[in-house]
């Protein structure tokens, strides 16, 4: 649903003495995926989870579907599927754990969904976390994020640390899973090859605030944006 889009408007986030987001104007556009690029520490994460309402601006404002995410954490998290930059479960669930505990707190979870995806990236349902691989325990994240056909997906670092056959593996199922026009997307990362497969937009985190964006170009002239920011 386009209609449910993000947006941060003059946003700042501190913590400590150290100002990660300064005065940060952004709006991903509705419906599209947004590669949101940066250096490691630019705030990426941050901006990530201050939609998902887990963190709160020092100042500005952030809404998700027109919403404040702050005030209205339960309704927000329902229109956002999202995965961390690492498997944030208890290490002894199992991926079959997680998707029944997920299942009944959303309306909309497809288990068919559920069982293709899953099947498709061979996620180990009886596995605890904790003796997964780094890759397996993406998969689960991913599908978890996935079968609620959310409105909004919100993915961070889903690709870091991935050997180069998983990484492809997880970036088909995020293909054949990406409903174009209905979903607003933002994938954060560093892989330039992925930027450049998935993305509609990319925007470029730098010194706290959004600096370059437009489409998707060739990785190595992505690579020197960043590198000159």
């Amino acid at each position: 649903m386009s209609d449910l889009v993000l947006s941060a408007k003059g946003v700042t986030k501190r913590f400590g003495r150290r100002t990660v987001l300064d005065s940060l104007d952004f709006e991903p556009a509705p419906g599209a995926v947004t590669v949101l690029l940066g250096r490691n520490g630019a705030g990426k994460s941050t901006l990530l989870k201050l939609w998902l309402g887990v963190l709160r601006p020092d100042s500005g404002t952030v809404r998700v579907g027109g919403l404040d995410p702050g005030r209205h954490a339960r309704r927000v998290r329902s229109l956002i599927g999202y995965v961390p930059d690492r498997p944030d479960v208890y290490p002894w669930m199992t991926a079959g754990d997680l998707f029944r505990f997920l299942a009944p707190q959303y309306p909309t979870w497809n288990r068919d969904a559920q069982a293709r995806l899953g099947e498709r990236l061979g996620v180990p349902l009886d596995r605890p976390f904790r003796s997964m691989s780094r890759g397996e325990g993406m998969k689960a994240m991913l599908v978890a994020a996935l079968a609620p056909e959310p409105p909004i997906l919100l993915l961070d670092e889903p690709f870091a640390g991935l050997d180069p056959v998983v990484r492809e593996e997880v970036l088909k199922g995020l293909l054949s899973e990406f409903r174009a026009g209905e979903q607003t997307v933002v994938v954060t990362t560093h892989d330039l090859d992925v930027a450049a497969r998935i993305a509609d937009r990319v925007a470029v985190l730098s010194s706290g605030r959004i600096g370059e964006q437009g489409t998707p170009e060739q990785p190595q002239e992505l690579l020197q944006r960043i590198n000159a920011s």
